[in-house]
């Protein structure tokens, strides 16, 4: 799920886009179900109105160490999205001892600065394609589309003078832990210690990661090249180059579509949202909904329908969307296929309607770009967005509490928030690594059991779907970072400031979402506390969703 001025990434969470399709197989969640509407609506009968809704084998390979390969592969998350991105809790406390990185939930919110931006150094001569071909080949098969890549600069093995024996080390690989290798390996980086970092990158953890091995060695294999990238200080390069590579419209819509209906943290967005949008405006003739992540418009296909079937008749809606390149992109059109395709869905369903577009980046968006229009009640909605907009840490605009305040001015009924429950906004280099890998663990376990690891579909789902979102909070710094996830206690802090109240979440929208939750894995925890929902993996929450109020 993804975009900051000029940058985008995606998921998820990059979970950051809905797929374009005709309303999709999931739209039997209800927002509501009436005694009225069983013709529309066949999910169950209640009184009155309620909301519902391959490991590798022996042979170990990184991205860039693979035989006869080099180079990295990563593209857009979708608005998990985008995973993307799209996008949350283990924040890693301010000692920066490899050996105590243990996960650390629920913490206090650093107070660190953003680390001292990190300018891009390498030359016009560092190739960005045809790294991978031979690796894609025999992973992949010849047909693969993975295509764009970076050469790592890093030669050679160890010195004579090296402080390890990377022979002897090379030969415990199998009896090695990799996230510790991991933590060692960004502890060098962290302090600047050179040649200890490209020991442990190519003697061991090029022999340790996959693509297509279990969820540390695929994700080790994008933190890798993340790690590479930033010794570089070439970050901005790579993430500027693989926006520049990404596969065609029709292809990243039907990766994010994969990520989409194997993992929940979408649907937990827009169920969530809905539920409560449904709830605030039951008893309004003329509806507004100014939607910060539009993408595919999904969503409000949801709402609409429920709508249509409101006691009394529907009421007229109006829905702005807030558009970006990457939306754009995925969806190989401008806003106004959204405008059509909301349109004609809600001319079908009987409910008079109305599209407004904003096609700009959230952060650009002012007050004349939303057409407020008196006697409307308005509901705002930001969904794994409000993360990629730069903050007092970044930009003296701070167009994080900006927008915010801007959105307060208008007075909304209701304003709804979903974000990766993770804490790499303003967290230093190493806090901010071991924060990364405890996230991104949990989101490849999550994955890992719904596809085989084996499936081509998977690899690039995540290829292009989520490794964009590591390799930019590892690699790159300053503005270049737009991957600045927040704890919602942050959240609850900003939009305390900016003038609003808590808005209570009733049992309706949590059973909304559990109901939702019944065809994914049963390690999917829904968790009603803080006047939030927490979305969980396990023990790991993974988002929040929260309604604010004026």
């Amino acid at each position: 799920m993804q975009t900051s001025k000029k940058h985008s990434s995606s998921a998820g969470i990059h979970l950051y886009h809905q797929p374009v399709q005709d309303i999709d197989p999931y739209t039997h969640y209800q927002i509501f179900q009436s005694n009225s509407c069983q013709d529309i609506h066949d999910s169950g009968s209640q009184e009155g109105t309620s909301i519902s809704f391959v490991p590798c084998k022996e042979q170990y390979f990184t991205l860039e160490s693979s035989p006869a390969a080099n180079g990295f592969i990563g593209c857009d998350s979708p608005s998990y999205a985008s995973v993307s991105s799209n996008r949350s809790p283990f924040s890693p406390q301010a000692s920066q001892s490899h050996s105590n990185h243990s996960d650390q939930h629920h913490s206090s919110d650093n107070t660190y600065g953003s680390p001292t931006s990190v300018h891009s150094s390498a030359d016009n001569s560092y190739e960005l394609k045809n790294k991978l071909r031979e690796l894609e080949i025999s992973l992949m098969g010849p047909d693969s589309d993975i295509v764009d890549s970076c050469h790592c600069c890093f030669k050679g093995a160890s010195s004579p003078t090296s402080k390890y024996n990377w022979n002897q080390i090379a030969e415990m690989i199998p009896k090695l832990d990799l996230k510790e290798v991991l933590i060692r390996c960004a502890q060098a980086v962290s302090d600047d210690d050179i040649e200890t970092a490209v020991g442990w990158m190519n003697n061991v953890l090029a022999k340790m990661v996959s693509v297509g091995g279990d969820p540390i060695q695929r994700l080790g294999a994008y933190m890798l090249e993340g790690l590479r990238a930033r010794l570089e200080s070439s970050g901005s390069l790579i993430y500027k180059a693989l926006r520049c590579e990404q596969p065609t419209s029709k292809d990243l819509m039907s990766y994010m579509h994969i990520l989409y209906q194997i993992c929940p943290y979408w649907k937990f967005a827009y169920v969530s949202a809905n539920a409560v949008i449904g709830e605030a405006m039951q008893n309004e003739s003329r509806i507004h909904i100014i939607d910060f992540q539009i993408a595919q418009g999904t969503q409000w296909l949801l709402l609409i329908q429920a709508l249509a079937c409101r006691p009394g008749g529907p009421p007229f809606i109006r829905v702005t969307g807030v558009d970006d390149s990457q939306s754009f992109h995925a969806r190989g059109g401008g806003l106004h296929l959204v405008g059509k395709r909301l349109s004609d869905y809600a001319k079908s369903c009987g409910v008079p309607f109305e599209f407004h577009s904003a096609a700009m980046c959230g952060s650009e968006v002012e007050l004349e770009n939303l057409v407020i229009q008196p006697g409307e009640a308005l509901a705002v909605n930001f969904p794994f967005i409000l993360h990629h907009m730069p903050d007092e840490s970044v930009s003296t605009e701070n167009h994080r509490d900006r927008l915010l305040r801007l959105v307060k001015s208008l007075s909304p009924k209701v304003v709804t928030i979903v974000e990766q429950e993770s804490n790499t906004n303003t967290s230093p280099f190493f806090q901010r690594f071991v924060e990364t890998f405890n996230y991104y663990t949990a989101m490849f376990e999550s994955i890992d059991v719904a596809l085989p690891r084996d499936d081509k579909q998977r690899i690039s789902a995540e290829q292009h779907c989520v490794a964009r979102d590591i390799v930019n909070m590892i690699a790159c710094e300053g503005a270049e970072r737009v991957e600045r996830h927040e704890l919602l206690g942050k959240w609850k802090s900003r939009f305390s400031m900016a003038g609003f109240a808590p808005c209570p979440l009733s049992t309706s929208v949590t059973a909304a979402v559990r109901n939702m939750l019944n065809e994914f894995n049963e390690n999917y925890r829904l968790e009603h506390r803080d006047g939030a929902l927490y979305l969980a993996w396990k023990n790991r929450p993974m988002c929040t969703s929260s309604a604010w109020r004026c």
